[in-house]
């Protein structure tokens, strides 16, 4: 829609003597770092905020922002509503938009002949307002497809934002601070991905010395305390102390939240600052110049009425700058409904997509080339014994760069079918050696989930793993990040919701070793091969065949290695990260923790007692810090942390358990902290 129409004039701009940053995007260009997808994002982004002005889109649109002045759109009017559509900036606007050519059709056929026929009935402003939601304030959408980069893409516009507002500081286009909100339900598989924006080296984006100099002055927070500590009231909201620590002068700060749990189920909304409001939402409403970044933001809709009152209460506040959506996929669950004179206008595109990849074109360039196959047999476990054999045939002996193993995931409707049917026959039909299946779900009252299982999903991208055959039950659906995974099967409907086989099916699809032409396979049953046909129709204008005919095009230059996502983290465990000179400093800090272990006691004793394993322990509080310290940086502190362990923990009976005395959260907490404040400490 809006985004073709976008990348036309962001093109003309960037030719043009009007485009101030012509410098930083040569630097960009010549650096080489990104991949084609993230520049052009940057470029739009760019555009948008100066050219733009970061003003709505609606206000864009209806000022003719948009409009092609040298387009033959007068081509059959009539000469009155060729006068009045000139001078009505708005509905020329409208009118050229609804005639923008889509398969070789206009996009809007019924708004063109309303405006055609009877432009003076209709209210082009107000349709336009309707268009993109009624918003007041920027908001852009961003789609990349899974594997893209849209974390490295979030990190570029935070530095962005920080390098202009530093030599332009009252200029209300550029954010000084940042929240980072992630889906609730998402939590398990998108939070580790945000580690990249704290290791993103700024020097692919900017030149030395301004990257060095944001980079030793941006903050990150991690705000993940779900409530208040035990017997304290609202003022001793620990994420609420931590923003308050930044103001009133806050700069360069970027706090991480979960979305529903921090932002949509703790806020009262309510426009007046009384005692019932949520102070977390008072302050961030005094963060200066705010940029709110919601990643998989496709998955908000559902609360889509308390997220939009939360930004509209800061934007009535004043801080509020832009809000930056990323999505996979761009389109609504039910299609968003408009009424004009003489119809309905319906569309499912989410139409503040300002700039969208192709997956065909992303397939083409760096994902790994699937083979989407269709079973001939309906039966379950018919259609698993054809993928997994498939599967061993091509990919048995594949070994990644990193020591991976290629890795296939069957994704099961329900955890009974999971343990009682699909697991049995893998090891006793198949012949597979339980020591290469990993079963992960949730758990429930009949089957239980062991904490290492957890540890063990986490860690699959490792060398160390020898899982090569993945069981999943309501989980690694979406946001997933494990590039080795090589190979899917969707035996039933029901394995996947229905509204996410194709997120599911190119799971995937995750490019893993550069310069290589990669594979993958995919095996669906029929029903789930008509839903995928549907969906790559309706969401990325393509089908199965051509997937399947799909021809990769030229291999990565040596400089994109190093824009890789996982490069930044040591895939051995045998060899942890150090933190260069910081080596003393965070062991004195975990030192002096285990000397203070006293004030993290609480006064309420719980019955329940809590077995306690040490990896077990180290691999939550690395999780639950949405992994922003690699996990093998924490190894190398092991001897500090198991002192704290050992502290924290009882031992009777043969067995060792979590002492009910401890706030074990908070604890968590300050180790997480410690290394956070080494990291700053060293920039400083």
């Amino acid at each position: 829609m809006l985004h073709q129409i976008i990348a036309h004039h962001k093109n003309a701009w960037l030719q043009s003597p009007d485009c101030t940053v012509s410098h930083l995007l040569e630097y960009v260009n010549e650096a080489c770092y990104f991949r084609d997808t993230q520049l052009e994002a940057i470029e739009t982004y760019l555009f948008l905020k100066i050219a733009g002005e970061n003003k709505p889109l609606w206000q864009l649109f209806a000022d003719g922002f948009f409009i092609e002045i040298e387009a033959n759109w007068t081509q059959g009017l009539s000469a009155q509503t060729e006068i009045y559509l000139k001078n009505n900036i708005p509905a020329l606007a409208l009118y050229q938009f609804a005639n923008q050519k889509l398969n070789n059709q206009g996009l809007i056929p019924a708004l063109a002949q309303q405006l055609e026929t009877e432009p003076d009935k209709t209210d082009a402003v107000k349709i336009i307002k309707e268009l993109f939601y009624g918003l007041s304030y920027p908001d852009f959408l961003f789609s990349l497809p899974m594997g893209a980069g849209k974390t490295f893409l979030m990190a570029a516009f935070i530095y962005l934002d920080l390098y202009i507002a530093s030599n332009e500081p009252q200029n209300p286009a550029f954010a000084h601070n940042f929240l980072v909100l992630i889906p609730s339900g998402l939590k398990s598989s998108i939070s580790p991905s945000l580690k990249t924006i704290l290791n993103f080296n700024p020097e692919w984006l900017l030149p030395h010395p301004a990257a060095a100099h944001i980079q030793s002055i941006i903050n990150f927070e991690v705000l993940n305390e779900q409530k208040s500590a035990k017997k304290s009231n609202k003022t001793r909201n620990p994420n609420a102390q931590r923003v308050n620590s930044h103001l009133p002068n806050a700069f360069a700060n970027v706090f991480l939240v979960n979305a529903e749990k921090v932002i949509l189920e703790d806020f009262n909304y309510v426009k007046e600052d009384g005692d019932n409001a949520n102070d977390l939402k008072k302050v961030i409403a005094k963060l200066p110049q705010l940029n709110i970044l919601i990643d998989e933001v496709h998955h908000v809709t559902a609360d889509e009425i308390k997220l939009r009152q939360a930004i509209t209460y800061w934007y009535e506040k004043g801080n509020l700058c832009t809000v930056l959506g990323f999505s996979g996929t761009p389109y609504l669950p039910n299609p968003n409904t408009i009424k004009l004179a003489n119809g309905v206008l319906k569309f499912n595109q989410i139409s503040n997509t300002v700039y969208h990849y192709p997956l065909v074109k992303a397939i083409q360039t760096f994902l790994k080339k699937p083979d989407v196959k269709v079973a001939k047999h309906s039966n379950r476990l018919s259609v698993i014994s054809e993928g997994v054999k498939d599967f061993n045939q091509l990919y048995a002996d594949k070994i990644y760069q990193n020591g991976a193993i290629a890795k296939l995931v069957i994704y099961c409707g329900n955890i009974k079918t999971l343990e009682e049917e699909i697991y049995p026959f893998l090891i006793n039909d198949l012949g597979i050696n339980p020591a290469e299946i990993l079963k992960y779900h949730k758990g429930n009252s009949a089957f239980a989930v062991k904490p290492e299982q957890q540890t063990e999903f986490l860690f699959l991208n490792q060398p160390q793993s020898k899982k090569r055959y993945i069981l999943l039950v309501q989980v690694g659906k979406e946001g997933w990040d494990c590039p080795s995974l090589t190979g899917v099967i969707l035996s039933q409907k029901g394995d996947s919701p229905q509204n996410m086989v194709l997120q599911t099916a190119c799971r995937c699809l995750r490019q893993v070793d550069v310069n290589q032409h990669e594979s993958a396979v995919i095996w669906l049953n029929q029903e789930n091969a008509n839903t995928l046909n549907k969906q790559l129709k309706q969401e990325q204008n393509t089908s199965i065949k051509e997937l399947n005919s799909i021809v990769k095009k030229g291999i990565k230059t040596q400089q994109e290695i190093l824009a890789e996502e996982n490069t930044v983290f040591l895939n051995d465990l045998e060899n942890p990260i150090r933190l260069e000179n910081n080596d003393d400093l965070i062991a004195q800090i975990l030192e002096n923790l285990v000397s203070n272990l006293t004030s993290f006691k609480i006064s309420d004793e719980e019955e329940s007692i809590e077995t306690a394993q040490f990896y077990n322990w180290l691999s939550k509080i690395f999780y639950e810090g949405f992994t922003l310290t690699p996990f093998t940086t924490f190894l190398f502190f092991e001897k500090q942390l198991r002192k704290i362990f050992e502290n924290i923990t009882l031992f009777e009976n043969g067995n060792r358990y979590f002492n009910p005395l401890f706030n074990l959260d908070s604890i968590a907490q300050e180790i997480r902290i410690s290394f956070h404040s080494s990291k700053s400490k060293i920039c400083q």
